[in-house]
């Protein structure tokens, strides 16, 4: 069932959200080639409990992180260790959620590492260009596959995948919340959605197949061609007239 949000409860959720951006954003300004997706992590954690709020993920279903820390092949949930060295060239997505005054935030950012090849440095671009696109013309009343249709539509012209195993979702007081949303679909299918429902739209595009494979540790996917894969996500309200984003 979709929990519509009160304007109360929208107002709780702006600070883990303000926290979700700001983390995104220190990370961005510090991560480089040569520190370890462990080191990513611990930035993420500090900064996060700085703020006085508390790291979702770490925990969640026994994930052991603060965030999901994906590099190149990896689409989604990559654990993150002190093996994994992040090199020049490399694209890692980074992928967390803040708790605080109840409710949870939730976004991500996929970085580039120094120089990066210019077909895989498009990907990234275009992947975000896909969350804008998704939201175009998104209000209260728009049916919910729109959003994906919109999605695959603007990935698939450029020849990429869309990953069909993960999607977006709502967020509230539970990270994971009714519905899910994901980044393929018919137009003019699904709910209509209302006023002040919150949801993670968060586009996952693939360099070529939209097919994953799980690792044995049960939460890191890799594309099954081992081709790199992008991630970007943020939080947001619908609104009778437009979208309000809480993540940027």
């Amino acid at each position: 069932m979709i929990h519509v949000k009160s304007e109360r409860e929208i107002d709780l959720m702006r600070e883990p959200c303000r926290i979700v951006r700001d983390t995104l954003a220190f990370v961005g300004s510090r991560i480089k080639a040569g520190m370890t997706t462990k080191e990513v992590d611990e930035l993420v954690d500090r900064y996060i409990r700085s703020e006085g709020a508390y790291p979702s993920c770490l925990g969640y279903a026994g994930y052991p992180a603060s965030a999901c820390v994906s590099v190149n092949e990896m689409v989604v949930h990559g654990i993150p260790d002190d093996e994994t060295v992040l090199r020049d060239g490399d694209i890692v997505s980074v992928d967390l959620c803040a708790y605080k005054n109840g409710y949870h935030g939730d976004g991500c950012r996929t970085f580039c590492i120094g120089e990066v090849a210019p077909e895989v440095k498009q990907l990234v671009k275009v992947t975000e260009e896909c969350f804008f696109k998704a939201i175009e013309g998104l209000r209260a009343g728009t049916p919910l596959y729109d959003i994906g249709y919109r999605v695959q539509s603007y990935a698939e012209s450029f020849g990429y995948g869309v990953i069909r195993a993960y999607t977006g979702h709502g967020i509230g007081k539970e990270m994971h919340e009714d519905p899910s949303v994901p980044n393929f679909g018919r137009p003019g299918t699904g709910v209509r959605l209302k006023a002040g429902t919150v949801l993670c739209i968060e586009p996952m595009i693939a360099m070529g197949t939209y097919r994953v494979r799980l690792l044995d540790d049960g939460w890191g996917a890799v594309t099954q061609d081992g081709k790199p894969a992008a991630h970007y996500e943020n939080t947001l309200v619908i609104r009778e007239d437009g979208v309000e984003i809480l993540t940027l």
